[in-house]
Order: C-alpha cells, then structure tokens, then sequence
C-alpha cells in the first residue's frame, strides 16, 4: 500500500502566517500581525448606539453611524460603524447578546486617514458558532499557503469605555488585497452569497444560490445570487457560467482553474461545508482580473472544520463520523447539477488528479504530524487570557478550552473538537484507495532560452503524460500545452527521460508556469503548491546569463 509522503515541515517558519510574497508591513506596523491581540476603542455621543445600529442593520440599510476611534492608541476621528453578517448578527441578536459583528470604516469621514500598512476598514467577527475561537484565524493561515486568502487576528473591542470582548479581525476583499494579489483592483468582483429567501423569476431556469448554474441569458436571473461589487460584470459572469455547464472546452480561458481546484481541495480537508461544497453553495468571491480570467477567493471560515454539519446532499447533519469521513468526491459522484464547480471540473481527468494531489499535499503539510493541532495551541495560549475576561463571549470559557480536542456546545448545536474531527479525517484521507496509489516524481524542471522560443524540460519517474501549464505576465489563467518525451526521436533524450514543450516568446512579457505529470490514477505538479508558487522564464534573465557567458 502506498503511503502518504511526510515531508520535513522545514515551513515551519510559516506558522507566523504568510507566504513571502504576502508579509506585509514590518509587525509593529501590521494590523493582521497574527501573534499580536491588538485594541480598538470606539466612542459614540449617542448613548443608544446600539439601537440604531440594530436600526440601520434590521432596515438593510448600509448607511453608517458616525463615532471616533482609537487603534492601539493612535485617535481616528469620524469612522463610519455598521453592524455586519447574516447569522452572526440575526441569531445572536434574536437572543438578546450584546457582543455582534462590526464592519468599521476608518476613513469614512476623511478619506486620508489609513490604518498601519494603508488599511481603512476593519471587519471584526464575532466568532460565532466556534467555542474554540480560533477556526477562522487558523484555516486562513493554513489556506494562505495554497491560495490568495484574506489575513485575519485578533482584536480587543471597547465601546464607550466599556469591553464589549474578543474579536477575529479579517482582511476585506477589497482594493488592498486585489493589489497584493492580482497587481489591479478595477477588474470585475463578485462576492457570491444568495439573498436568502429570493424567488426563481419566471423566465430564469431554476438554480441553487452562488453554485455558477447557467440560468438564461438575463443578468436578472443571477442579481439575487451574487452581489456585484464592480460598476459592471453580469455579461462575464453569464459567460462563466456558461462555459462551466456546457463549453468546457473554453473554460481554461476564463477561469484559473488550478485555484479552484485548490478551493475545493481546502474546503474538503478542513469539512469546511459552509462553503461551496456545502448546502448553502456560498461564501466564496470571484474576482477578473485584468488579464480576463476569473480568481476564486476564498471566504468566512469560522465554521470550517467541521463547524456546519451540511453537505447539499442530504436534508440531515452529517454524524461526526459522517464528517470524519466526508468523501473527496462528494458531489461528483453523484454527479450533482448543482455543484458544476465541482461535478463538472473533476469530470476532466487530470483535473480530478490534481485536485487529488492538492489534498494530498494539504494532508501531508498540516495533518499527518499534527501541526495544524500544535499550532491550535499556541493561538489559543496566546489569546487564552482575553477570552477569560470576556464577560460578553457567546460561549464559556471551559468550551473554549475544551472544543480543540472534543465537541462543545454552541448554543444547541454541538460542534465537533477540531482534533476529534482531524484525527480519524487524517487516517481516513491517507487511507482512501485514490490518494493511496503510486505517485509519480518530477526529478526536475528547467526552461531555456532559444532567442524566439523557450522550452521547458521535465524529467519525471513513473509518468505516462507530462503537462506545461503556462502564462504570459502576472495575471489571467494558466493555460496547458502537453509534454512529450523524444523516445522516437533521440535515443540519447530517450534514455535521459527528458520530457519536452516549446513555447513562442512574448515580449516583454514573462512566462510564469508549473508542470505537472500523471500515470493512471495521480499527479504530481512542480512546484508542489502551484499553482500559487510557479517557476518564471523572464526575458531579462535569460538576457543576463548570455553575457555572463561571453
């Protein structure tokens, strides 16, 4: 039986919570710095600041109440406060809590005023339905070594001089994060969550809330699906949409495929059903960039590892074993119309074996030796203390301590410890007949530049097909082009194993690109994470290392 490969976790460095390209101001600058608990007081003159909060949010109105506020000391005046959330707000509101969700806008007054590090908004959760408290805080961690995620940490929150408690702090999907990770901000973002209790119209086909179902035509049918946060887009989303359900052939054009399936693969390691994967098919955004393909972004995960117990399958919660055993495949096997992201990406076969091997690599770095458990200890060591003197926490503190290693309850609802969850989900993924086959090895990958043309060379063990994913610049999507080996050709390359492809240069233009190469029942990719982390042929490089040569 082949076993999952234990990797040396030389990332250990990663646990301070980033990837290089994402570390951001120095950490006495960095309101995201996920080993420091910072603090934020807000003022009203309104004593009844709450009430016309409440007001404001029972209405849907987005209009905000005027305050001022302080960040680790340093005085903002003129913020703009909202209430914010769905079941985070409504059901700890209908109980009559104190401690809800808030959206703080911190130049909502005077547009120069930043945050350290150029921020202006803070959304500061509640935690709800997470006794361990740090569900959101750790699954974005581990999510941002895979794939463009928001950064998230923890927050003091006093209002009117009074501690309102504890709160996870979480990077807006807004112009910042558009920057950081797709080099522009004015493409087309949807943030895709329904609007709960809508009506089919009757021109639209019937579809399952964000799950990019192709409905018609009219922009109409999808407005109270997604909710635009560009001037324009309905006409490119229809045409994902489309392309997903019925021209696949077109789909690698539009959408970087790769990081959906590393979106799926996440949300099914972690049981993050809240999700996509899961009854509600929400709390994702999409993002097109300039380069005219769609980014998945991931999106709310304080209800990840195993925090909702509901796939879209059934109408019943998944048992505990039932979430310790949630197939890879869900969905897919039932080959469910209503998961096309799913159902009809993993119908490609190399597809479905890369989405395999990114779970088998999230396994392998967080899972197999427990990192994922030991640094849910140090979070909760660090913010162990401001949970005690949280008089306003919606669960207790012996829950708190508890829900890491067993079940908890929250409120009525019993949520699974994250060990109790990963424990047997690690054992049951490393054992499952897909992820158990042989896998093949890239030895290695080179590119060279031949003046008009670079070619990519691979050499692979146990490989039946080798794939170039490649693309021109730093955005849009990866396109593939196979690999041959040269067999019939040359006896020598033969015998060297050398895998080949040529692409024409660009100018001016890099080429960024991974590979990845299948046998019957796997994959591997090189670089490992790709495509998050890819190989680059730049044409200044290669300028350089012909004068060095003369």
């Amino acid at each position: 039986m082949q076993r999952l490969l234990i990797f040396p976790i030389a990332f250990l460095a990663l646990l301070a919570g980033m990837n290089a390209q994402d570390k951001g101001p120095a950490r006495s600058e960095d309101i995201f710095d996920i080993n420091t608990v910072n603090e934020v007081r807000l003022f009203f003159k309104e004593n009844n600041w709450d009430q016309i909060l409440d007001s404001l949010k029972q209405r849907g109105f987005d209009q905000r109440l005027v305050g001022d506020a302080t960040y680790n000391g340093k005085r903002y005046e003129g913020v703009g406060v909202r209430y914010k959330g769905n079941s985070s707000y409504f059901s700890v509101r209908k109980d009559g809590h104190p401690k809800l969700p808030f959206n703080i806008d911190f130049n909502h007054t005077h547009k120069d005023l930043k945050l350290p590090g150029g921020y202006d908004k803070m959304k500061l959760s509640n935690i709800f339905r997470d006794p361990s408290f740090i569900r959101e805080v750790l699954s974005y961690e581990i999510a941002s070594r895979y794939m463009p995620a928001p950064r998230a940490n923890f927050i003091k929150l006093y209002i009117n001089g009074r501690y309102l408690g504890l709160y996870n702090n979480t990077e807006s999907i807004e112009d910042d994060f558009l920057e950081r990770f797709y080099h522009d901000d004015g493409g087309i973002l949807f943030k895709c969550d329904p609007i709960w209790g809508e009506e089919t119209l009757p021109n639209c086909m019937e579809g399952e809330k964000s799950s990019l179902q192709f409905l018609g035509k009219d922009s109409a049918c999808y407005m109270s699906k997604y909710e635009i946060k560009s001037k324009y887009g309905w006409k490119e989303l229809i045409e994902l949409a489309y392309a997903l359900n019925h021209q696949p052939q077109k789909l690698d054009s539009i959408l970087n495929i790769d990081q959906t399936l590393w979106m799926l693969a996440f949300n099914m390691v972690l049981a993050n059903l809240d999700s996509y994967t899961g009854r509600f098919c929400h709390n994702y955004y999409l993002y097109r960039d300039k380069g005219g393909a769609f980014q998945p972004i991931i999106w709310d995960l304080n209800l990840s590892f195993g925090g909702f117990r509901y796939d879209g399958i059934g109408d019943s919660p998944l048992s505990n074993k039932e979430l310790q055993e949630f197939s890879p495949l869900q969905h897919y096997k039932q080959k469910n119309e209503k998961r096309p992201l799913i159902t009809n990406l993993l119908s490609d076969n190399l597809y479905r074996k890369m989405y395999l091997a990114h779970i088998r690599t999230i396994v392998n770095d967080y899972f197999v030796d427990s990192t994922y458990l030991r640094r849910a200890e140090e979070l909760q060591s660090l913010i162990g203390p401001y949970v005690k003197e949280d008089t306003n926490k919606l669960y207790t503190y012996e829950a708190f301590r508890k829900n890491i290693y067993e079940t908890a309850k929250a409120d009525k609802v019993s949520i699974i410890g994250l060990a109790e969850l990963m424990g047997p989900r690690t054992q049951y993924l490393s054992a499952h007949p897909l992820l158990n086959k042989e896998v093949p090895l890239i030895k290695k990958v080179e590119h060279i530049d031949f003046g008009d043309i670079v070619a990519f060379q691979a050499r692979p063990e146990g490989a039946e097909k080798a794939w170039l994913f490649y693309r021109y610049g730093p955005v849009g999507a990866f396109h593939r082009t196979e690999m041959f080996d040269d067999s019939g050709h040359n006896d020598e390359l033969a015998q060297d194993g050398i895998w080949g492809a040529t692409l024409d240069k660009a100018t001016g233009n890099e080429i960024q690109y991974f590979v990845v190469v299948e046998n019957q029942y796997s994959a591997a990719l090189f670089p490992e994470r790709a495509s998050f982390e890819f190989l680059t042929a730049r044409e200044e490089e290669e300028t350089a290392k012909k004068e060095a040569k003369r």
